[in-house]
């Protein structure tokens, strides 16, 4: 069956139907965090105010010859549109649908004198979900299905978010925070990492997974000095400390503090990066973000250059869309996901959802849908072309 179309589209996503009153605001509305440009004190590190925001989602839209359609999800706003509709669409409409290694393969060779690594990527993950969508559609089977099937009956998943109480009480047992410091801000900063993580090994106890993720906001020297520091908190790993970019600092700081895993990914895009990443033995997990790095095809691509390494693939905020959980519950070597929670302590997570169809977790485990392709719960009213709002 061949593709009658493929454009940027808007998704109109239903508001969150919170009933329940929140206990107090949620971290996410005023935990300080650092990324790369906090360098310059002119750019805040608080929620809402942090630098390289603004750009809306992009959804895909393809449409088979017969009318079924699929949706995949991408991210950066216009030029990811932009680059969907005027290089990616041209290419691809009329071949077959199905054939969606071709059509990855297709896409990445036309993007290369774009680069393949920032917004063709983007552009080329929200193609490449709407394809998986769609074939799902097709053959009226879930994602996972269509990926070898599943290889656990659920999926565990870790929480990412500063408010460790609502955490617990939801049944996770294994944490991720955020990091307050820039390498900048020198002893203050480590001293105020060393704080934050003191207080959160107490909050979740010895013998559960605890994570921070700096963002890209450490040098090698800063995070050397600051992982000595760390050593008594027993870390489960220690994520994307350093910009995408320095993969011999990473392997440095893997070798010199071999008391904690060292993951990166969510900007690293395409598999190129990874295999980069593996044959340097830089990282000890691999993160990609199927929403930016490329799509499911090619987050399957970087799974199996983990696996043969000895190296798990958890994708960056894998549990909170179709797409990730999907990969997940057909990914041998993923043994969790990322469940980021931004919302109100006491509103519970049903209440919080923005694509309908996608299941929450429960005591810190996830079933996807099994309905056909991601199960996302979308009508045609929903969906409004990219220029139109």
């Amino acid at each position: 069956m061949k593709i009658k179309s493929i454009k940027a589209v808007h998704v109109k996503l239903p508001q969150p139907s919170q009933i329940t009153p929140s206990r107090r605001d949620s971290w996410n509305k005023s935990a300080k965090r650092a990324m790369p440009a906090n360098m310059y004190p002119e750019f805040s590190g608080m929620p809402g105010e942090m630098p390289g925001g603004g750009l809306d989602s992009v959804w895909v839209q393809v449409v088979a010859e017969d009318g079924t359609w699929g949706l995949g999800q991408a991210a950066f706003g216009e030029p990811v549109a932009a680059f969907v509709n005027n290089v990616i669409a041209p290419i691809l409409e009329g071949r077959n649908c199905l054939a969606i290694e071709h059509l990855n393969d297709l896409i990445l060779r036309v993007s290369k004198r774009f680069g393949t690594s920032g917004t063709a990527s983007t552009a080329m993950s929200g193609v490449d979900l709407g394809l998986w969508d769609l074939k799902g559609k097709i053959y009226g089977l879930p994602v996972y299905s269509l990926l070898g099937g599943p290889v656990r009956d659920s999926i565990t998943c870790y929480a990412t978010s500063d408010d460790l109480d609502w955490s617990q009480e939801l049944g996770f047992t294994k944490f991720k925070i955020t990091n307050p410091s820039h390498y900048s801000e020198g002893d203050a900063g480590i001293r105020a990492v060393v704080e934050d993580v003191a207080q959160a090994r107490e909050k979740v106890g010895a013998e559960h997974d605890l994570m921070i993720n700096p963002v890209m906001s450490y040098n090698v020297e800063f995070a050397l000095r600051l992982l000595e520091q760390l050593k008594p908190y027993n870390l489960r790993w220690f994520e994307e400390p350093l910009v995408p970019t320095d993969t011999d600092g990473l392997a440095h700081l893997r070798r010199s503090a071999p008391w904690v895993a060292i993951a990166t990914g969510e900007d690293h895009h395409g598999r190129h990066a990874f295999l980069d990443l593996v044959e340097k033995r830089a990282v000890d997990i691999l993160q990609p973000d199927l929403t930016w790095g490329g799509g499911m095809t090619e987050v399957m691509k970087i799974h199996t250059i983990g696996e043969a390494a000895g190296i798990a693939t958890i994708p960056h905020g894998g549990a909170n869309n179709p797409f990730g959980q999907h990969f997940a519950m057909a990914a041998t070597e993923s043994p969790m996901a990322e469940y980021w929670m931004g919302t109100d302590p006491g509103v519970p997570l049903e209440e919080t959802i923005r694509i309908p169809g996608t299941a929450i977790p429960v005591n810190g485990k996830i079933v996807p849908s099994s309905q056909p392709g991601f199960g996302m719960e979308f009508e045609p009213s929903d969906i409004s072309d990219w220029g139109s709002n």
